[in-house]
Formats: C-alpha cells, structure tokens, sequence
C-alpha cells in the first residue's frame, strides 16, 4: 500500500505482545523503542470521520497529542462523530492544547469529558464550570499515569511528518508524554502533516504502528516571536547581565519574558539549552555562536527540549535539523538530570509572590489557570545542580495590566502553591533581583518590597509588619 507516496509492508493484525512485553522490562530511566521497530503491517487510510466511525464508542479514553502539534481537524471529527452517534461518557485527555477544542462546548456534555494534565485557554471556562476536569501533576510524572495503568487510553490522537523512505515519521513539535501514551493505547489516529517538521530523539515512529492515517496539511498555530513591553525587556536585562553566566544552560518556556532574556545574552558564550520547550528566540542566539551546547556533559553539542510552540521559522529550525534532539518528558524534566547540566539556570513565571516567597503558578485563587507544568521539575534541579552553580529564576513584572502588585502580602484565597518557600531562590521584577535562598522570613520580605513597584511598597511594608509582628529588614 502507497501512504504519503511510501510504500509500507502488510501485516493482518497489531502485534500486541510486542508491547507487553517491553513494558514488563522498563526501568525508569529506560526509554521506549517500541515505535522505532517497524512491524509488518501498515496503516489504513481514511478520512478523519471515517476512522472515528470505525473505532469511537461510548465510556472510551481518547488521548491527544497537545501544543503545536494538536491535531485540530481530527479532534474535531471526533467530536462531530460522538455528537452524531450519540455516544456518551468518552474522557479526552490532553495536556496544553491549541485552537478550539469543541469537544468541551456546552452542548457536548455527557458525551465528553476533557481532562487536561496542564490546562490552555480553550478549557478553562469548562473547568471552572465543572464540565471538565484538570490533574495536578509535574511534568515529569505524566508518562507514569500510562506506564502504571492509571490512563489507559482505547484511542490515541496525534499528528506526524509524512514518512521517509524507511517509513518513519516524527511527531514532530511534541514528544512530551507522547510515547508513553501511544505504547499504552490499542488504536493510533495520525493526521499526516507535510506541515509538521521532522525532529529526532525520541520523536521516531514507524508507520506501521499506526491503524488510520489521515491526510491533512493543515498548517500549524503560531505564536511569538513579537517584542516584549519595557519591563519585560529591563527583566530580560536583569537576568542576562546578572544571572547567566558563560557555560550556562538554560531552560525557559515561551513568552516575552524568555524572549527577553534570550535577547539579552548576544555577547553570552559556550550556552546550552537544555529545557522542556524552547522558542524562537534560540534561533539567533545559534546563529551567532552564542548557543553551541558544547559544556553540557551529555547531549553535548545538540540542543534538548521535549515539546514546541513558536512561530513557522522556529518549525524550519528544528525541521530536520540533527542539532535538536526531541525526548521524553520524565528524561528532560527529571530532577536529577537537571541537576547534571553545567550551571543550569532555569526560568520560570508565575502569578503571584507573596512576601514569604510562595510561588503561585496554576491558579489565580481558586480558579484554575494552567498547571504544574515544568517550574517546580528546573527549580529544584537547578537547586540540586552537581556542580553548585544552579540558579532557580522566578521571573514577573511587578504590576499586573490592571496596575495591582504581583508582589503580595499574601497569596489569594484558594491560591494553590506550585513552588514552595523553600524552593525559591531568586524573584526578578523590572524592578530588580531579589536572592531569599537562607533568608528569614522578615528578610524575605524586605528582598521582595524592595523589587515590587513602587506604588506599592508603601503598603505591602505596612501589611509585612501586621504579619510577621516586626518590620523588614535586611
């Protein structure tokens, strides 16, 4: 049979065993190569509506594959189909999502249910209403939900590069959890893209793991790659001339703030990435020489991440480029590997600070917002880091767009705590760094008013002192 022009080999059935098997042997650190061996079978192609016809039935677990990657027209297919067939009780599991997910509309209630492992926009309202669910979970620990049983998706939903002359494509933009879900899940829906870049690592699949391949080159999301506001820029400033040091490797998720920083450290050396995504503001700094990852002890040379979201010129970077390694979310974001990157300065952001150091990251009071995602997975292992250089960032403009300070007497109501006082090193605003690594708590707050904005530092003192029952003080 031809698919996307290839020619791939037949085989009457899945061979399951293959599976079990494999999974009977992992070790934690042991990566899945299941989907690299090639199988003597071959896909079906069909429309989207078509394959959800054949194998979408009430009370199933759907997992989709999320960020850039999101396959869109199938998971709208797969809605129209539950809605048509009036099936009821499917589960959606995903983690960050891009463009509509229709499958959580009103009207699609009690035929799905969606269940996001790290939250995006396109659900929130459905959470906080009650009609979908979210897992507090670190991103490191995402693929032990398949391997140990407690996801056990019927259907997974991904979306890959068309396949090379060997039958393999790539998953692209997103690896993350990916694999675990796929050798975990009895049928695989591909969207075949010409639009997805082809990534290495841990990104390989053969084609002939996959039960129904849709063709659709839809193009796709974009974000970034716009300038920041000037207190983003002064923080970019702030950590690059102060925190990051030549030799460094960096982790940092999309944003003007990490673009900020990025574009801060041209004149930087020998800098490596090592860091759950990336965005396009690596690009110029790999250009230049600037990014060479040649002081990492492993992966030297090659740049390491674990999903993307950016702009189309980050997707022709990473497009076939053997300096871009794609892998596993538990190896990337694994605090012990962390720990092992030379001078590893991880960047984070959150929601709010409040004057003793608790971060608050997922949730704005008792509404959720995202997710654990990967902040606590760098800050600790920067923490941790082998060689003692580590430097844990937290990194916010001081003032929200309403004007109210993002420094806070204390954290509000029903707020949840993502990393701890104790996990906190340094806090940048515009307005400064502060360092509360073996500080009091009364020094903390004294580091904390100091680099929130000035309109506010007035009061936060007076509230500092109603709750300590002393004044800050250095």
């Amino acid at each position: 049979m031809s698919v996307m022009g290839k020619i791939i080999p037949n085989v009457s059935s899945r061979n399951f065993g293959r599976i079990s098997a494999a999974l009977s042997n992992r070790t934690y650190f042991t990566y899945t190569q299941e989907l690299s061996q090639p199988l003597d079978r071959k896909p079906e192609t069909l429309t989207a509506k078509e394959a959800f016809e054949k194998c979408l039935k009430s009370g199933q677990t759907v997992f989709a594959q999320g960020a850039a990657a999101t396959p869109a027209p199938l998971l709208d297919a797969m809605t129209a189909v539950g809605k048509a067939g009036s099936l009821k009780d499917i589960r959606v599991v995903h983690m960050h999502t891009e463009k509509d997910a229709a499958y959580v509309a009103p009207d699609c209630e009690g035929i799905f249910r969606s269940c996001s492992l790290f939250m995006a926009a396109n659900v929130r309202k459905a959470v906080a209403e009650g009609r979908s669910d979210a897992i507090p979970i670190f991103l490191q620990d995402i693929p032990k939900l398949f391997h140990r049983k407690i996801i056990q998706p019927d259907i997974a939903v991904i979306q890959v590069s068309p396949p090379d002359s060997h039958g393999y494509c790539s998953l692209g933009t997103s690896v993350d959890c990916v694999r675990a879900a796929l050798v975990n899940s009895k049928i695989i829906i591909a969207q075949v893209n010409v639009n997805m870049p082809r990534t290495f690592g841990d990104a390989i699949i053969h084609m002939s793991h996959i039960d129904y391949a849709v063709e659709d080159n839809t193009p796709l999301p974009e974000h970034g790659g716009k300038g920041g506001s000037p207190e983003e820029t002064k923080i970019g400033q702030l950590i690059g001339d102060n925190l990051v040091e030549d030799g460094a490797t960096l982790q940092m998720g999309i944003g003007s703030i990490p673009d900020a920083v990025l574009s801060a450290l041209k004149n930087h050396k020998d800098l490596g990435i090592h860091s759950e995504m990336f965005s396009v503001g690596v690009i110029d700094l790999f250009r230049r020489g600037c990014i060479t990852n040649n002081k990492k002890k492993t992966h030297r040379g090659r740049i390491v991440g674990s999903f993307l979201v950016g702009n189309r010129e980050l997707y022709d970077f990473v497009d076939n480029n053997p300096a871009i390694e794609m892998l596993e979310i538990d190896y990337v974001n694994n605090t012990h590997i962390v720990s092992l990157q030379p001078t590893m300065t991880a960047i984070n952001s959150c929601i709010e600070v409040d004057l003793t150091g608790q971060v608050a990251a997922d949730s704005i009071g008792t509404r959720m917002y995202s997710g654990f995602g990967g902040q606590v997975d760098f800050i600790r292992g920067a923490a941790e880091a082998v060689d003692g250089r580590g430097k844990p960032i937290i990194a916010i403009v001081s003032n929200t767009k309403r004007g109210e300070s993002k420094v806070v007497p204390t954290l509000k109501l029903g707020a949840g705590v993502v990393t701890t006082r104790a996990h906190v090193h340094y806090v940048v605003t515009e307005q400064g760094i502060a360092n509360l690594f073996g500080k009091t708590l009364r020094q903390r707050a004294y580091e904390l008013i100091k680099i929130a904005h000035p309109d506010h530092r007035e009061a936060l003192e007076k509230a500092a002192f109603e709750r300590l029952k002393c004044m800050p003080a250095p």
